[in-house]
């Protein structure tokens, strides 16, 4: 008899990072895959699933403009549960450490459903920072049933919280999974601009940043950084993919808007994004997905973060933690341009976050827990 596993996903980089695991239940001959959207993001999820030719069966649509993190947590509450007693799975997938992901782990363990968490183990040691996501990975770790940790860092990081060990995988990160497929389809670039940069091949700085934690004075910071870049480096191209949400649009916007060398767009479909990440010199973020994605490109990564849950490409020497402070990232940003062997060093380091394997291996650890075959060797080991 086949088991039945429901993947509930809500926002893009969910979307990324369950899309190669969903694509390998739909292959298992002993699983059936069942999938759930949320619309936490609307339609940037939509993209993803387009690009891995994923219709979900439900939609949860959830998505408003300006809604509050309790009325979206109560909004996947209550739309999740008559889903959850209609289909009836044997186990329900979760990615990550997003609202979506607290409120389906916890709607699942109250209708006694097994939660099997992907990306399980991930700490900043802060539980308000990134807010709040390390709240909503650590309480989504208090249901879980099976931890799929995509490090040996993040299994002990479990181990450490009195985890059963015999509940934790090792998988790799299925984000390089996801990345290798999308690289391989040459996905064009939609924007004119884009594509010219693209021909010139003129150095580019990559930014994104979001954070809801650096609001405010932090993100003011950060968009005079960028105008002095900008000024500091007129042959080089600054390119800011710029979130929707207003609070970040006027803390970073009236900084560089009267930069030639400055090119604002709109939030990208991922497949662009990966071709941007690919031409890029040097990406500075704050997000936890680019973190992983860009050193697979060999890409050095400055972290506009005070800590991060994933210290693995810090150690490695990929990725550099240099909080928000305008004058750090100036300096750091420019040691990248003006130093070869700084930019030679981050872009030559190893990546340890994948080996596009891991959803092999998750599909494997799942399947084994209802006795259908055997787990993979961890990653890594």
């Amino acid at each position: 008899m086949s088991r039945r596993v429901m993947t509930v996903y809500g926002t893009r980089p969910e979307a990324i990072k369950v899309a190669p695991v969903v694509r390998a239940l739909e292959k298992h001959s002993e699983l059936e895959s069942v999938t759930v959207v949320t619309g936490q993001h609307r339609e940037m999820l939509d993209q993803v699933n387009a690009i891995f030719g994923i219709t979900p069966d439900h939609d949860l649509d959830v998505f408003a403009h300006g809604q509050t993190l309790n009325g979206l947590m109560a909004k996947v509450f209550g739309r999740l549960d008559p889903v959850l007693v209609d289909e009836q799975p044997d186990a329900v997938l979760v990615q990550g450490d997003t609202s979506t992901v607290a409120a389906a782990s916890i709607a699942a363990f109250y209708r006694g459903i097994p939660v099997v968490h992907l990306e399980a183990g991930l700490r900043s040691g802060d539980i308000h920072s990134p807010f709040p996501e390390e709240a909503n990975r650590r309480l989504t770790s208090q249901v879980t049933a099976l931890h799929l940790a995509p490090t040996p860092t993040s299994r002990e990081n479990l181990l450490r919280e009195a985890t059963d060990p015999g509940t934790v995988v090792v998988t790799g990160n299925t984000v390089i999974d996801a990345l290798l497929h999308t690289v391989e389809q040459d996905i064009p670039f939609t924007d004119d601009r884009l594509a010219r940069l693209e021909k010139e091949g003129r150095p580019l700085l990559l930014v994104t940043t979001h954070r809801r934690e650096s609001w405010g004075g932090a993100m003011e910071g950060v968009g005079r950084a960028l105008g002095r870049l900008a000024a500091a480096y007129p042959d080089t191209t600054v390119v800011l993919p710029a979130h929707r949400n207003p609070i970040v649009r006027e803390a970073i916007l009236p900084h560089v808007k009267s930069y030639e060398n400055v090119l604002v767009t709109e939030p990208m479909a991922y497949g662009e994004f990966t071709r941007l990440m690919a031409l890029a010199t040097v990406v500075l973020t704050d997000s936890g997905g680019v973190q992983e994605e860009a050193p697979s490109l060999g890409k050095p990564v400055l972290v506009m973060r005070e800590n991060t849950e994933r210290p693995e490409a810090v150690d490695a020497g990929t990725v550099r933690l240099i909080g928000t402070d305008e004058e750090r990232v100036v300096e750091e940003v420019s040691r990248l341009f003006d130093v070869e062997s700084a930019h030679r060093a981050m872009a030559n380091a190893v990546n340890p976050y994948g080996d596009g394997k891991a959803a092999a291996r998750s599909v494997a650890a799942i399947a084994a827990t209802f006795g259908l075959g055997e787990r993979l060797p961890d990653f890594g080991s």
